[in-house]
């Protein structure tokens, strides 16, 4: 198969729905011709059903990004998908859970914050560490952040551990540069996903796109993020690392 991830072997984590940037991008590269595996958490039959309204049914395997045991096995689960001897070229962080409690800042508490922390931005460098036992010959690790030089409206914690994901992706792309392990992100704009339904007041969140984004933002469409995410799993960004790629409509580079 063609594609610009021909012959390439991924993993996705994060697909729920299909509204979900983490399925639009498992579905776009399985047509740039990779062959893609899926992490799944709880709710793992869901994601079961899911995998088989990709283009072409994808296995799921299950992962707690916070148990490692969990992650300590990954590489053996994914050798049992792709072979003894596969490699691994691509890796997608679609993960982050705040509890409700992260979304009021002055009352947050840590255990709250340690939570949103540890689950959206320490795991970056968590399941890149798994999946390192397969990457010998180097690869692509893509994480999804929403743009934490502002402090958005109703976001509050959750864009905290975004900014803590952003600085944890360029001291992975640092350390792992000598490995040929590239490490960037996609800033995606706000999407209309089971995640953005558990962040209160979301709406009041995603109405800046409506008024703000210049060349427009679709909050029911991931396809454009996907695409992005896509594109730097591949080999036309060979020597770019540590960079976060706007896929925002424009929204980022409009002043206060």
């Amino acid at each position: 198969m063609s594609g610009i991830l021909a012959g390439k072997r991924i993993l996705v984590t994060g697909v729920l729905t299909e509204s979900s940037i983490a399925f639009q991008t498992a579905k776009i590269a399985q047509n740039e011709g990779a062959e893609v595996v899926l992490t799944g958490y709880g709710r793992l039959s869901l994601v079961e059903r899911i995998a088989k309204r990709l283009p072409k049914p994808a296995p799921v395997i299950e992962l707690d990004v916070t148990d490692q045991a969990q992650l300590d096995g990954l590489a053996g689960k994914l050798r049992e998908h792709f072979g003894a001897d596969a490699s691994l070229d691509g890796v997608v962080h679609s993960i982050a859970f705040a509890p409700q409690g992260a979304f009021t800042f002055l009352e947050g508490s840590w255990e709250d914050v340690s939570t949103a922390v540890h689950v959206s931005a320490y795991s970056l460098k968590s399941l890149t560490m798994a999946c390192l036992p397969l990457m010998e010959r180097g690869g692509s690790v893509v994480g999804l952040t929403f743009d934490a030089q502002s402090a958005w409206p109703k976001y509050d914690w959750m864009g905290v551990a975004k900014a803590a994901l952003e600085s944890t992706s360029r001291y992975i792309a640092r350390d792992l540069g000598a490995r040929n392990v590239r490490c960037n992100l996609i800033s995606a704009g706000p999407i209309k996903s089971i995640a953005a339904k558990s962040i209160p007041g979301f709406e009041e969140l995603a109405d800046v796109w409506n008024h703000r984004a210049p060349i427009g933002w679709d909050l029911a469409d991931p396809e454009p993020a996907g695409r992005g995410v896509v594109g730097l799993l591949s080999d036309f960004f060979p020597k770019t690392t540590g960079e976060i790629v706007h896929v925002d409509g424009g929204v980022h580079m409009m002043g206060a």
